[in-house]
């Protein structure tokens, strides 16, 4: 939630399968393990996914195969991991609207809490408000005061209906009494061109696609939604300290496996999984770059943590009639 700056790391990573060692290769359930991504090629998880590939092919003594399957907001790749089978050979590794797509999908062809389960709690980033610079608004209030004035006047850019981005928003709005127009575009490129043009009032988007654009002077933030001040902006301050104490919206990351798959393979995986990350050149991309906290947390913290994702967004969803488009 979202892209990174990725265009050297996708150079020396996009082919896929890499040739697998075969020092450990019988530790492993089968020589060929596929991660499905299911989003396009080049996005925030995509490029995650890339930059353990060789790494964990290492350490599993398998061959890994990133599966780019996209379609639908990620629930046509979800699905396909969600009826495979448990063997440890299928992974699946998603962004935030995995929280949201139960209540704004209808007749998914699975459930999300129980035909999956989680594996490795990858990390989260805020998210950005921001708008052209010559638009008029310079902070939070500034934007309220205007759409109070005139109401559905000011309007703001997502990746997406039904979006975590655009269900902030929604929140958002309705904490502060106000109505702002909704531009849904298909993906972080298209809003991104459309804001720095100044088509839309504001865009709101994760810190992987705001904060490069931010630093280029092509927009200027105008608040970010988590619960502290990200360092490569700590001038912007939260939507919390700007007068809607507790308010929190997150991007994030994370695995998960068809319901079923032993223990042990799920927790080599994730273990084997945690250590990629937290080797130094994959840990500086995305704590420099992406400007994401690594939480590495197990398979309990990710439940936890997207069961009250899914309690909220489904929440703001519901009340309000949100559809994916």
């Amino acid at each position: 939630m979202h892209t990174l700056t990725r265009r050297s790391v996708l150079l020396g990573t996009l082919a896929a399968p890499l040739a697998a060692p075969q020092g450990n290769a019988q530790s492993w359930p089968a020589a060929t393990t596929r991660i499905v991504v299911p989003y396009p090629p080049a996005g925030s998880t995509d490029v995650i996914a890339r930059l353990v590939q060789s790494e964990l092919q290492q350490r599993l003594g398998t061959t890994i195969i990133i599966e780019n399957r996209a379609g639908a907001s990620g629930t046509v790749g979800t699905a396909a991991v969600a009826k495979s089978p448990p063997d440890g050979t299928a992974w699946l590794m998603v962004f935030d609207n995995h929280a949201a797509n139960p209540f704004v999908f209808p007749n998914l062809p699975f459930d999300t809490e129980k035909d999956l389960d989680p594996v490795l709690f990858i990390g989260t980033a805020p998210y950005v408000i921001s708008t052209h610079p010559q638009k008029p608004f310079k902070t939070l209030a500034d934007v309220i005061a205007a759409a109070k004035a005139k109401p559905d006047a000011v309007s703001y850019a997502s990746v997406g209906s039904g979006s975590i981005g655009h269900l902030a928003m929604v929140l958002l709005s309705k904490q502060a009494g106000v109505r702002l127009t909704h531009v849904p575009y298909r993906g972080g490129g298209p809003a991104m061109n459309d804001a720095i043009a100044g088509h839309v009032d504001l865009l709101v988007g994760s810190t992987a696609l705001s904060i490069p654009q931010v630093k280029a002077g092509a927009l200027r933030a105008v608040v970010q939604t988590g619960k502290t001040r990200t360092a490569a902006i700590g001038e912007v301050p939260t939507v919390s300290e700007s007068g809607f104490p507790g308010f929190e919206a997150y991007a994030w990351w994370g695995v998960f496996a068809p319901a079923g798959t032993p223990k042990a393979i799920a927790g080599r995986f994730g273990a084997e999984l945690t250590a990629c990350v937290r080797e130094e050149r994959v840990a500086k991309q995305l704590t420099d770059t992406q400007q994401v906290s690594l939480v590495l947390g197990g398979p309990e913290e990710l439940r936890k943590f997207v069961g009250e994702q899914m309690r909220v967004w489904g929440a703001v969803a519901r009340e309000q009639g949100i559809k994916a488009d």
